[in-house]
């Protein structure tokens, strides 16, 4: 089955192009982007920060049923411009993968269907590669999936 989530990455550039169309409104898909509850909801991560403003940040982190904790993401947040763009950086903590640097756009398509597109740029070739050499692009696809489902539901409940 084709994967709604389209990635990008050309031969020896630091950036990836992420794509995807939504049956959302460009508003809603910016809520769950920036909304602690609705971003748990989808990502499945618990919202320990979220700073949605210049010099914000963020951090997410998923724990075990004996609270360990498994994963662990963070970062700044440099721009946020309501149903259009954010831009921050993004670190999973004790891997061996550096910060990157995301710019998300928010783009409608028509009034209840909007368009994401994230480029991530990496701090080398070879960090880039990394990322793709792990299951990246169904992680995202699975988790872009649940986005849509996720918010489709709890919005057409109101």
């Amino acid at each position: 089955m084709e994967q709604k989530t389209k990635l990008l990455a050309e031969g020896g550039k630091q950036e990836i192009l992420i794509t995807r169309s939504f049956d959302l409104s460009v508003n809603l898909l910016f809520k769950a982007y920036t909304e602690p509850e609705l971003v748990e909801q989808w990502m499945g991560n618990k919202v320990m920060k979220m700073e949605n403003q210049a010099h914000g940040s963020y951090q997410f982190e998923t724990t075990d049923g004996h609270g360990n904790v498994l994963f662990r993401a963070n970062g700044t947040i440099h721009k946020v411009i309501e149903n259009e763009n954010i831009t921050r950086t993004f670190e999973m903590e004790n891997t061996g993968f550096p910060v990157q640097l995301e710019f998300i756009d928010f783009e409608p398509i028509t009034s209840d269907t909007s368009k994401l597109t994230m480029k991530i740029i990496f701090k080398s070739v070879a960090d880039r590669d990394n990322m793709l050499k792990l299951p990246f692009a169904q992680g995202i696809n699975m988790a872009h999936n649940k986005l849509e489902k996720v918010i489709s539901k709890l919005y057409k409940q109101l």
